[in-house]
This record gives structure tokens, C-alpha cells and sequence, in this order.
């Protein structure tokens, strides 16, 4: 698989020569600066090429490989007012990435907020942090700071008697802390809601249902992965994280059977899944394995992260926190394994995708990342253990069952 590293642009903490020291050999990156709808130029896109590879003369030896992400805007997930002109916009952008050559787009189709969590720095038993996610804190920012209007009948009589306890301990700042960090935005952004913001958002969705989200998913897909096919492109669609219904929203990215339905409804190899073993694995008996028998050939992404299911939970709700890339629910071995073999297949059938692009997703703080600013969830020393870890895997299985 190529090693990729994702950068956030000219603001990430972590430079462009320290990730050449990684070993990671391509880019995952985007134009955060740009909002949901709007178009990406040609001389934007060039700019953070030029940013990640260098000047002709002095490359830095890395390549932008994935685009992580072009967002897909509110509108279009509703099909609300203008949300043609924000798909026209989506297409054109299309064109002007390939044009630059880059050949993977990622994005997502979560409902108002990407990933969520409770805590974004959840101390170890190790020393380091991690992202974490409480039900019961979860439970109260909804039931009490943000008072989600039929939020009551979401949870279970236990949840909501626990949640009700733990707001009595909760001090002013615990309970600021705690909107911060689910109402964070999206990462990479300069997004920091408010409740109100939050509460404006979530009446947008008021009436659709996962079928009409799903079929709206479908409706864009229909349009944009036609013309990434034509352009070369392949589209990868990012799992909801976690993977159950929050705050009343509908999910459509949730399980493979989701990813099965959407694929076939729009079947061009171009509509693509990106394979986030750490979204998807937090659900009890998600079957990585199984994820990519199935569904393999359409994977054109891998985010390799792994979580632990851990505390409170209420059916199919759970708590969890990130864990180590080798020490979690999934069965990083067996996963990778799996895609390796995917890989043999591609190169068997001439496929000139056959190397598929994975990045270490997320990480836990350590050592020296709390000496420098950083940005929850992408710390330095985190990845690069997770990057090592995950090579050594990689090289492990390839020499014990070589994949052509």
C-alpha cells in the first residue's frame, strides 16, 4: 500500500520536512480555506501542490496523492436552496483536480458534524492521550447544554438517569469544555460553533429520513461519479464516525451493507468507499475482513486507525476511545492481510490502481507532541508509531505471503 500522511496545509503544526522523515511517501491534504460549495481553482490547487512537492528544482519527495476531502456542502446533502449551483461547482472542481493529477478525492456525507467526540485528550494508562467518546457525556451536552428538542426519546431511562447525575458534577468550564469538544467542526477548519449554530444546523434536517438521505447521496453520485470516470478520478466516500445515529440525525454510511447499497445503486468503478477501519469498527461485529471480500474492488482508500469499545453504551450506541493502531477491536493484521490481497488481484487484473493509498489515521499524544501545538487526533510521535507499526505489518506479511 502507499504510505500517506495527511497535511493539514501551511497552518498544520507538523511540517512538510518532517513528514519526509516519517517514510511516508505521499500527501493526503486539502483546501480547508475554501467553503463547503465553492469552487476549487486551478491556481488554488496548484499553490498546495507546489506547497506539499516542492519547486522543480528542489522536490521535497513527496507527491499529493489523496484529496482528504472535497467537502460535499449541507445544501447538497438536503437538496436545499442552491444546492445545484453548489454541485456544479463540486464537478468543476473535479476537473481542475484532475487536470493537476491527482486521482483520489475523498469526502463524506455525516450529517451537520464530522467526526464527534467527548474528549480530545483522554489521558492513557501510558502517559499519552487519546480521543474519546462517553456516551453519558455525550448524553448530557444533548439532553441538557444543547436541550435538543425530543433528545429524551433517544435514550434509555438509565443513560438519561446517569447523565442527569453527572451534569450535577459538571462546573461551568467542565461544561464549556465539553461543548467545545463536540461542537468542534470539522478538523482542519477554523469552524467553532455555537449552540445556536449547531441548533440552526440540525432544523435543516428537519423531515429527512436515512432513506431520503440516502437517496440524495445516490441523486449526487449519479452526476459526479459519471464524470470522475470520465476524468480518471476515483470518488471515496468516508464512513460516518461514529457509525449509530446522533443528535437525530439520520446516518446512510454506517455498515457494509450501507456501502454495498450505495455502490451498486451508482456501479462505476469510479464511486468508490474509503475503508476507515476505526469509524466502522467501533459498531460490535463490524467485519473488516468481510468488508473487503466484498467489497474490495471499490476501495480506493484506507484509513488504518484503531478503537476500543469501552463504559456506558445503550444499543447500538457505544463508548470508545482511540486506541493503539495494533491494540483495538479490529484485527489490524487480519485487515491488512486482506488488503494486500486485494492488491495481488489488481495487479493480477492490470489495474493501474492495483497500489491502494492508506494513511495512519488519528494517534495518541506522546513524548514530544506536547511540546508543540497540536491539532486533536493528529499528533507527530502518535502516527509515526502508528505509521511504523502498520509498515512493519505491511512488510512482515508481504515477505510470509508475497502478493506478486
Amino acid at each position: 500500500m502507499k504510505q500517506t500522511w495527511r497535511w493539514f496545509g501551511p497552518a498544520d503544526e507538523i511540517s512538510i520536512a518532517e513528514i519526509r522523515q516519517t517514510g511516508a511517501t505521499g500527501i493526503v491534504s486539502a483546501l480547508h480555506h475554501i467553503a463547503p460549495g465553492a469552487l476549487w481553482t486551478p491556481q488554488d490547487i496548484a499553490q498546495r501542490k507546489r506547497e506539499i512537492e516542492g519547486p522543480p528544482d528542489t522536490p521535497s519527495g513527496l507527491t499529493w496523492d489523496v484529496i482528504e476531502s472535497l467537502p460535499v456542502s449541507e445544501a447538497i446533502k438536503t437538496q436545499a436552496a442552491g444546492w445545484q449551483d453548489h454541485l456544479s461547482a463540486w464537478c468543476e472542481s473535479l476537473h481542475n483536480i484532475a487536470a493537476a493529477g491527482i486521482n483520489v478525492v475523498c469526502y463524506n456525507f455525516m450529517p451537520v458534524l464530522d467526526w464527534t467526540r467527548t474528549d480530545l485528550a483522554a489521558r492513557q494508562p501510558h502517559g499519552g492521550t487519546a480521543m474519546a467518546f462517553d456516551l453519558v457525556d455525550f448524553a448530557v451536552f444533548d439532553l441538557h447544554l444543547l436541550a435538543r428538542k425530543g433528545a429524551d426519546h433517544d435514550y434509555s431511562d438509565t443513560i438519561r438517569e446517569v447523565a442527569q447525575k453527572r451534569l450535577s458534577q459538571l462546573d461551568d468550564r467542565a461544561r464549556r469544555a465539553l461543548v467545545d469538544n463536540i461542537v468542534a467542526g470539522l478538523p482542519g477548519a477554523n469552524d467553532r460553533w455555537t449552540l445556536d449554530d449547531v441548533r440552526a444546523h440540525l432544523g435543516s434536517y428537519h423531515g429527512i429520513t436515512p432513506d431520503r438521505l440516502r437517496q440524495n447521496l445516490i441523486d449526487f453520485l449519479s452526476i459526479v461519479a459519471p464524470e470522475a470516470e470520465q476524468l480518471g478520478l476515483r470518488l471515496c466516500c468516508h464512513p460516518d464516525d461514529p457509525p449509530f445515529a446522533l443528535l437525530g440525525l439520520p446516518r446512510v454510511m454506517s455498515t457494509t451493507e450501507d456501502y454495498a447499497a450505495v455502490l451498486s445503486a451508482v456501479d462505476v468503478p469510479a464511486n468508490g468507499a474509503t475503508l476507515c477501519t476505526g469509524s466502522l469498527g467501533v459498531a460490535h461485529g463490524f467485519d473488516p475482513v468481510e468488508f473487503v471480500d466484498r467489497l474490495g474492488a471499490r476501495i480506493h482508500f484506507v484509513h488504518l486507525r484503531n478503537t476500543r469499545r469501552s463504559g456506558p453504551h445503550d444499543a447500538p450506541r457505544v463508548s470508545f476511545h482511540e486506541s493503539e493502531h495494533l491494540d483495538g477491536d479490529t484485527d489490524m493484521v487480519a485487515t491488512i492481510a486482506a488488503l494486500l490481497a486485494e492488491e495481488g488481484r489488481r495487479r493480477d487484473a492490470g489495474r493501474p490502481d492495483a497500489e491502494i493509498p492508506m494513511r495512519p489515521d488519528h494517534g495518541h499524544a506522546l513524548l514530544s507532541d506536547f511540546d508543540r501545538p497540536m491539532m486533536p487526533g493528529y499528533p507527530l510521535i502518535g502516527r509515526l508509531r502508528g505509521l511504523a507499526e502498520l509498515r512493519g505489518v505491511m512488510v512482515a506479511l508481504s515477505q510470509i505471503t508475497p502478493h506478486r
